[in-house]
């Protein structure tokens, strides 16, 4: 079973049993709520947390920033893992804010489903559009959880008709709403038609009580919202609003179901839905265009680097999504892009802000290397066969900031603080000659990534910062050829990324890029991924 292979039955069947999947949605829309409450139903957690801070209760576990629990918004990824029944979930929340919409596309690149959050009352909302495109881009097969049932909304109708017609899922509900939004009496299973009626318990703590109720005193109790219930089920039966398993792995379907999951209604629907539909690992397309098995020898990749989760050591930990092969802690893997040797004796599993060791993992499982010295954003780790997954790019920046230490004592400081969160991926940092490495230019997709830059700077460096807004808002990659010919015009300026020494010219605006372009047809300037959207 040593070096990362396992034998093949072994490795396929604990693929199996896995589903690596993100929770994704516009800000507001309940997200690190509906997190803990799968945690919760999978009986991970005794008692849940929201970011909106009901009394007695605790801030989610995977809201573990303190600017994320002063701010009631998710900042940073993290992962739960935990069983429920024979299945091991990997859950990856993700950040919900547009700023942080790049730290997103990284967790997408490491999943294999996705659970989109819709707010009854709002919908299809920018942030919602942009991750269902990047989910389409990537082929990830989506499961649409309408969440806030219990609070004043929209129709259910119209809300499936918004999806089918603003982003071209077709969308097929698994359970119905009895009761309007902000009336909810319960729900009905489309398959079996059973029904079901929820009592919240204090708070929304613990699991709400279920309690199973026969269609006839249901229609008996329930009145006129059993009635429209099953008038909507009968119309959704005629036009065919059936799921079509071929279409929702092709990334054309969505399964719809309702429910609130800050007083936990629904939520155990949606975990068993998962768990019979999501998809489990599969073999992987490697930079060559090869498919790598899930039961070849242990390969994986690097999707995020975080420091700061444990303030009595303050180390740094890259989370690496296995790919294929069983890994085992101890074991000595290859560091695709150097070609060093790397270290595992101290792997972790990772559950929010908490960690734990980790003696072996499977296709799908996130592995958490503390300390992991020269691991990038997009890094291969592999055993024995050579092989290395498509990088994962970074998005075009839009907002610009030159930083400079406010104590010049602590340079060294400032300079290990600002080269650690470029490591992360928090900004790109780009230099120059000019400026030097006293002046280094901040380059984010949204200005609340220079506020974690603020805090983190002062907190865990001890290096407080000065930042100054340029008024640059368009980036393209050149080469050094263009970045000569660019070289002294007005609005423009040519930076090298300190992570990868790439070329990257920055412009006040896409007119002055256009004039440039039109000045020079044969100049280099290749666009950069846009944020939540490909290119």
């Amino acid at each position: 079973m040593s070096g990362g292979t396992g034998t093949a039955p072994d490795v396929a069947a604990e693929a199996a049993r896995r589903r690596t999947f993100a929770v994704i949605s516009h800000p507001d829309a309940g997200k690190s709520t509906l997190t803990e409450a799968l945690a919760l139903h999978a009986a991970a957690i005794e008692q849940a947390g929201a970011v909106h801070g009901k009394s007695g209760r605790r801030g989610v576990r995977s809201d573990w920033m303190d600017m994320e629990r002063a701010r009631g918004i998710s900042i940073t990824s993290s992962v739960l893992r935990f069983e429920y029944g024979e299945v091991l979930l990997n859950l990856l929340d993700t950040p919900g804010h547009a700023d942080f919409s790049e730290d997103t596309y990284r967790v997408l690149a490491a999943v294999d489903g996705a659970i989109m959050l819709l707010d009854s009352a709002r919908g299809l909302e920018a942030q919602t559009l942009k991750l269902f495109d990047v989910c389409r881009h990537r082929g990830i097969p989506v499961i649409t959880f309408v969440n806030k049932w219990d609070r004043p909304g929209r129709e259910p109708l119209e809300l499936l008709d918004e999806v089918e017609q603003r982003i071209g899922l077709r969308p097929a509900p698994l359970n119905w709403p009895v009761g309007v939004a902000g009336d909810f009496r319960g729900l009905i299973e489309r398959d079996g038609g059973a029904f079901t009626r929820f009592r919240r318990t204090p708070g929304g703590a613990t699991r709400a009580i279920a309690e199973h109720v026969p269609a006839e005193q249901a229609a008996e109790e329930e009145g006129e919202a059993w009635s429209t219930a099953v008038e909507e089920l009968a119309l959704l039966d005629e036009i065919g609003a059936a799921l079509d398993p071929d279409a929702f792995a092709a990334g054309t379907a969505t399964p719809v179901l309702f429910g609130a999951a800050l007083p936990n209604f629904g939520v155990s629907a949606l975990l068993d839905t998962v768990c019979r539909l999501a998809p489990a690992p599969s073999a992987r397309v490697d930079d060559t265009g090869t498919e790598r098995p899930v039961a070849a020898p242990f390969a994986g990749q690097v999707f995020k680097v975080q420091a700061g989760m444990d303030r009595a050591h303050r180390d740094r930990l890259a989370f690496v999504r296995v790919c294929s092969g069983r890994f085992e802690r101890g074991m000595s893997l290859t560091h695709a892009r150097t070609g060093r040797p790397l270290a595992t004796k101290y792997a972790q599993t990772v559950f929010g802000r908490d960690r734990s060791t980790l003696d072996a993992a499977y296709p799908g499982d996130v592995i958490g290397l503390p300390n992991a010295a020269g691991l990038t954003v997009g890094d291969t780790l592999y055993v024995r066969t050579p092989v290395v997954f498509p990088p994962i790019p970074a998005f075009a920046p839009e907002h610009f900031m030159v930083a400079r230490a406010t104590d010049n004592s602590r340079a060294k400081q400032f300079r290990r603080g600002i080269d650690q969160l470029d490591g992360e991926g928090v900004v790109q940092v780009l230099r120059s000659d000019l400026r030097g490495d006293q002046a280094p230019v901040l380059a984010a997709v949204g200005p609340l990534q220079f506020d974690v830059v603020t805090a983190r700077m002062a907190e865990e460096f001890g290096a407080p910062v000065e930042l100054t807004r340029l008024d640059y808002s368009t980036a393209r990659v050149t080469d050094k050829e263009s970045a000569e010919t660019l070289s002294g015009r007005r609005g423009v300026e040519v930076l090298t990324r300190s992570l990868d020494g790439a070329l990257i010219a920055v412009f006040v605006d896409k007119w002055r890029l256009r004039a440039l372009e039109r000045e020079h047809p044969g100049i280099t300037l290749t666009r950069m991924l846009a944020a939540g959207v490909a290119d």
